[in-house]
């Protein structure tokens, strides 16, 4: 199973409907909430792996800076922050109540089983620190507060991971938009840096796989 086939889905969103800029464009004077419940719904519905997390934060910042939506990064900030939180919480719920249900499903047209094995894999090697790492990695950041929950992860050490990852992660994102979003050379070339964007989302995942396919080989 190649780590290509796991991450090749992400590649189709800067180029799509689920391109940030047009969607927040599309939402006008509601983009900061339309925003804010991809963000949960990527960080707590399973359905949601596939919709547009780290782009998105960056674009968000970048409109803050040029006008686009109209209130305070500070606001921006924590209302990111608590969609962010907020999704974990209630990831870390449908885990805890259907995650054996979901180990035991088959393959959909979207979903594949892969993406659970996967994030298992990550989650199992780098333990409680994992809620903050995969954050930043794309389709790890929904599965695996599922995960926390089927796994019954001590729930409070769990909410500080948790939060501490959501703050690095869409707040820190939110921010780099708004600090450098408007710089000439990004503002123009915004789909490229959208792509690369996503393109370190998954560099992790990719890495990760390529280390423990080596690790197996010399087992």
């Amino acid at each position: 199973m190649s780590s290509a086939s796991f991450i090749a889905p992400l590649f189709a969103s800067p180029i799509s409907w689920l391109n940030p800029e047009n969607l927040l464009e599309s939402a006008g004077p509601i983009a900061i909430w339309v925003a804010a419940a991809i963000i949960f719904a990527e960080c707590g519905l399973l359905f949601g792996f596939f919709l547009p997390g780290d782009s998105l934060l960056f674009v968000v910042g970048l409109f803050v800076g040029n006008g686009a939506i109209d209130m305070p990064i500070v606001l921006v900030c924590a209302i990111l922050f608590v969609a962010a939180l907020a999704g974990n919480l209630v990831g870390y719920a449908v885990g805890y109540h259907t995650g054996p249900a979901l180990f035991r499903r088959e393959d959909s047209r979207i979903f594949k089983k892969k993406y659970i094995d996967h994030t298992e894999e990550f989650f199992n090697r780098y333990g409680a620190a994992a809620i903050v790492i995969g954050r930043f990695i794309a389709i790890v950041r929904t599965f695996i507060t599922v995960l926390a929950g089927a796994s019954r992860m001590d729930f409070k050490r769990y909410a500080l991971y948790s939060a501490i990852g959501a703050l690095l992660w869409a707040v820190g994102l939110t921010l780099l938009g708004y600090l450098i979003g408007n710089v000439p050379v990004i503002k123009n070339n915004l789909e490229i840096a959208i792509l690369l964007i996503v393109v370190v989302s998954i560099v992790p995942i990719a890495i990760h796989r390529l280390k423990a396919r080596h690790d197996a080989k010399h087992a």
